[in-house]
């Protein structure tokens, strides 16, 4: 489903460059739990975004399902972002002024799904995450376990290839973490959708399939768990 191939990014900070991702090699398959693990500025965040076409590679490539997202412009990979990937923000990224259904229905209205179908799909994912008492609250009525989770259906409404987390749990105490990490792993498996995500916590790491360690830019350890961890 992912396939990067000597990857590099170099940031130029005044005059001298920075070397974030240094020929960074990696394959993703379709339907893994995937979490990218390090340290503040390990490159892990940077990694993201690049897998994410977020930011263009400074040398290398970025496959998704066959497509190679680094050459794409700006308007063809917002075309490919929306049909195949979804995305979950740390910061919830929720639109104030709509309540959880219209929150969650939000993207298929670019994809022209009728509205009476978008929001039957958002009730059912919203269901699904155990919102179905919340759907009519707008996220200031939500606490901020309840934001994520409309974050979530969010980015599984459209059952996209791949779905991209950037700390998702950051904001989120340790129970509802626990909660929301289970969810995650449980839709993901349902839809065989490939999950990628980026986070500091190897605890919450221990509960992926696959883990990609990295230090200065660089893959130290990429370790595959074929059983259930404690």
């Amino acid at each position: 489903m992912i396939k990067v191939q000597n990857l590099r990014k170099v940031y130029k900070v005044g005059t001298e460059k920075v070397v974030a991702l240094d020929n960074i090699n990696l394959e993703i398959e379709k339907g893994e739990f995937c979490c990218i693990v390090g340290t503040s500025g390990s490159g892990k965040s940077t990694l993201l975004n690049q897998l994410a076409g977020l930011e263009k590679p400074t040398k290398g490539s970025v496959h998704i399902n066959g497509e190679n997202i680094s050459q794409m412009d700006e308007k063809k990979l917002a075309v490919f972002r929306q049909n195949n990937i979804g995305f979950i923000f740390q910061s919830y990224n929720l639109m104030p002024t709509l309540t959880a259904v219209e929150n969650v229905a939000f993207p298929l209205m670019f994809k022209g799904v009728p509205r009476k179908e978008r929001e039957k799909k958002s009730r059912a994912i919203l269901k699904e995450m155990q919102m179905q008492d919340r759907m009519k609250h707008k996220p200031t009525e939500l606490s901020g376990g309840q934001q994520q989770r409309v974050g979530i259906a969010r980015a599984f409404v459209g059952k996209p290839a791949v779905i991209f987390a950037d700390e998702p749990t950051g904001n989120l105490d340790s129970k509802t973490t626990e909660q929301v990490m289970e969810m995650l792993i449980d839709i993901s498996q349902k839809n065989n959708i490939t999950f990628v995500m980026v986070t500091h916590d190897n605890e919450l790491a221990k509960k992926a399939k696959r883990v990609v360690t990295l230090v200065d830019g660089n893959i130290v350890h990429d370790t595959k768990f074929d059983t259930e961890r404690e």
